[in-house]
């Protein structure tokens, strides 16, 4: 079974990009994209109403965090430590030794490469440091945006699941990608 200890939480740099540890003092601005309908028009997860819910889900993962079963990142620009987005490991299957990629954007950030950048320096992360075999990930099939990003990074389509999701009252379809680290054999 995969170990996962982190006793300092990593910060990942990119060109552009900063991940660092999500506090607190992001609350307002995780509201803000919680609270987005088309930051969560693929999410299966309830439009955030309050500042509650936005502390509760920072509360959430930092527990998770803590207990080394999820490593989750805030996303900030370089030059500006603003809560941008989130991206991570919401799930790891340490039995399996893989982890499943999870990652949002505030929509005013869209279009601008960041969550491509943010899931190569992730990814990395996972296969270099956590030792995973591979990453999943998991998407909808309208999800155009977040389909190129994974392809971007190598990522493959494993599957396209008929109605595996029941959300706000319909099923809908799944896509699941998958990407195998890179051994030297």
């Amino acid at each position: 079974m995969l170990t996962i200890h982190l006793p300092t939480f990593p910060v990942l740099s990119t060109e552009r990009l900063v991940l660092r540890e999500l506090r607190p003092s992001d609350a307002e601005q995780v509201l803000a994209m919680r609270s987005d309908p088309l930051v969560m028009k693929h999410v299966n997860r309830p439009l955030a109403k309050s500042i509650e819910d936005a502390q509760a889900l920072i509360e959430l993962i930092t527990s998770m965090v803590a207990a080394n079963d999820a490593v989750q990142w805030a996303i900030t620009e370089k030059h500006d430590d603003t809560f941008l987005g989130l991206i991570g490991f919401w799930r790891l299957v340490k039995e399996h030794h893989y982890g499943e990629l999870g990652y949002m954007l505030a929509h005013e950030h869209w279009g601008k490469g960041y969550i491509s950048e943010a899931i190569g320096a992730v990814v990395d992360f996972g296969f270099n440091t956590l030792d995973f075999h591979r990453v999943e990930a998991i998407t909808r099939p309208a999800n155009a945006a977040s389909i190129r990003a994974l392809q971007k990074n190598g990522f493959v389509q494993e599957g396209h699941f008929k109605e595996s999701i029941f959300w706000n009252g319909a099923f809908h379809d799944s896509l699941h990608f998958g990407r195998l680290a890179v051994r030297a054999r």
